[in-house]
Formats: C-alpha cells, structure tokens, sequence
C-alpha cells in the first residue's frame, strides 16, 4: 500500500496544462520500473532534460581482492579512513551481480555538485552524524539509526551537520521493498513487521529553484561516473 505523499502545488487532474504562475510547467513521470512500478509525478519549472556539455569520464569501478573467496575475513569498519568528500569517501568493500556493499566517511557536504546513480537503487544507513538529504522530491533530516532509501536516477545532496560522519551504504540493482512476509494483501504492513508506517521519515520544505546557470551533475553508470 503505497503511501501517497504531496508537496507543493499540483494540478487536480494528472497529464494536463498546469500552468500555476501564468507558465507552463514540465510533467516528469518518477519511476524505477518503467510505467509497471511505483512512481511519483513531478511538476518541473524549467525542463530536466537540459544539457550544456558531458565533461570526463571516471573509472569507479571496484578492484578486486580476492576473486571468488571463501576464507573469512574480518572487515574493521571503524577504521575506514574520513575522506573530505562525500563520493570518494565511498570504498566498496563487497561485490556480486546483484548488489554492491561498502563503508564511507565524509566529513563535508555536497554543495559544489549533485549526484544521480542511474543504475542502482541505494540504501545509506547512518552510523555516525546526522543531517538533511535534498532531492527534488523534497529534504528528508536524519541522524544516527535511519535508512535512507534513494531510488536510481533520484538525484540529490547529502548535506551533513557534523564532519565525522560514519555510512554503511549498499548499491542494488533491484528496488528495494519492504518483504511481503510482512504486508497484508492490500500491501500494509502487519503486526508482527519490525516497522511500521509511522516510523517512515517522508520528505518535506520542497524548494522550488527557478536559479539559471551552469550546475554540475555527477552520474554513475556501470562502473563510470560521469
């Protein structure tokens, strides 16, 4: 049972003119599966296709250790070494197919760039500091204990109150849901989840930007950030 959540002005029907200050304004349909998933309908000042120019390419794929291991090992988290910003403080520590798993300590704030994984969907559990995540679907605040849920193409800044800042964060190619074991037929969560409805932090304050000029975006897809 998805959660219908709005923020800001919307027109009363879906797909038609909306023209709330005298402009028109861009539709954009939000979604991780195509037309089949959930989704979310954003109503857009300027349109988000816009492009200046594609500058260098980086390799961020993960080198790997030790392929096809079965010794265990001892992963000291703790250890990792706090990094300035936000993306190279990323180290992927577990690799398959399916997901990428891996620690990171950021001390700064993403302010000169934004971000967008077009590939994966990621999950960032907040082990140390707190702060505001900032997407165009609104800001969510979070401190130690919360998930934070990104959807691929959700592109976003992390901005954080504190500069020693712990993340555990795993990359999935698959959307990330609540288990079925734990939903009703309708899709709510039962008695017997670990949580519930209320404890979802949605998102809030929407800003609207009408700022012209030249933004940096920073896309990872397959194994390049762009």
């Amino acid at each position: 049972m998805p959660i219908y959540h709005q923020l800001g002005l919307i027109p009363k029907k879906r797909h038609v003119q909306f023209k709330p200050h005298g402009n028109h304004v861009y539709e954009q349909l939000f979604g991780t599966e195509g037309f089949s998933g959930m989704s979310s309908l954003l109503y857009h000042l300027h349109r988000p296709t816009q492009i200046k120019e594609i500058s260098s390419v980086k390799d961020v794929s993960p080198k790997i250790a030790v392929a096809k291991n079965i010794r265990p090992m001892l992963l000291e988290g703790f250890k990792i070494r706090p990094e300035p910003d936000f993306l190279n403080s990323r180290k992927t520590l577990l690799v398959n197919a399916d997901c990428a798993i891996g620690l990171a300590a950021p001390q700064q704030s993403q302010s000169s760039y934004f971000y967008k994984n077009a590939d994966a969907d990621e999950l960032l559990f907040i082990h140390k500091g707190a702060g505001v995540l900032k997407t165009f679907m609104g800001q969510i605040p979070f401190e130690y204990g919360d998930y934070l849920i990104i959807p691929r193409g959700m592109i976003y800044q992390i901005h954080f109150n504190t500069s020693d800042n712990k993340i555990l964060f795993c990359e999935s190619t698959a959307p990330y849901y609540t288990p079925k074991r734990y939903k009703n037929a309708q899709g709510q969560l039962l008695e017997h989840s670990p949580f519930c409805e209320r404890d979802y932090k949605l998102p809030q304050n929407l800003e609207t930007n009408d700022e012209k000029g030249d933004f940096i975006l920073k896309i990872k897809k397959g194994t390049t950030t762009t």
